[in-house]
């Protein structure tokens, strides 16, 4: 298991549209999960102890967070031939145990993560009502472990603040998380 940080948030970057299958038999695209004050985009997987030590935490902040006009979705784009965990049938069971408040789709291709740059699970993208990329940082300080209840709430703090201003934070720490599980050339 490869641990990697994300880059820093390239303020203004336009998310990329796309369309993929969601474990409830849907198909998504950026319009359908846009809330009308921003949208964050998380890639996540099933497998991976970053996500597993934030999954309660992720669920708790995207349901304040659509309070507040921010639309969710998390992605997983890892290959399910070497990690069969994260197989589409694995994420169905895993979104209806945990009851996900969110789509939770699949990116077979992995152009969207491509698309994204996304580098690790978790790797979250907070984007304003014009879908300008606003905020590429932590959920909190948690990694493998769940950081302390009383730990600051980055990522919901920095939404928040997107929703009521449109502009994220200057100051953001990346996240940190396992490498996305990209398929083999060829």
């Amino acid at each position: 298991m490869v641990s990697l940080q994300t880059p820093i948030c390239d303020f203004g970057w336009k998310a990329p549209d796309f369309e993929l299958p969601g474990v409830d038999g849907k198909r998504y695209r950026l319009a359908d999960v846009a809330g009308p004050n921003g949208l964050l985009v998380m890639f996540i997987c099933n497998h991976c102890p970053y996500v597993k030590a934030v999954r309660s935490r992720i669920m708790r902040d995207v349901s304040e967070l659509k309070l507040h006009g921010v639309g969710a979705i998390a992605i997983n784009a890892n290959d399910a031939t070497d990690y069969p965990d994260d197989s589409f049938e694995n994420m169905q069971l895993i979104a209806a145990q945990y009851r996900y408040p969110f789509p939770y789709v699949l990116d077979a291709t992995q152009a969207v993560a491509k698309a994204y740059g996304a580098v690790c699970t978790p790797d979250f993208f907070g984007f304003n009502a014009k879908l300008e990329l606003q905020y590429r940082g932590r959920l909190d300080a948690s990694r493998k472990d769940t950081a302390p209840e009383d730990a600051r709430r980055d990522l919901f703090e920095a939404m928040l603040q997107v929703a009521k201003t449109g502009a994220g934070p200057q100051d953001q720490i990346p996240s940190m998380g396992c490498s996305i599980k990209w398929k083999e050339a060829g």
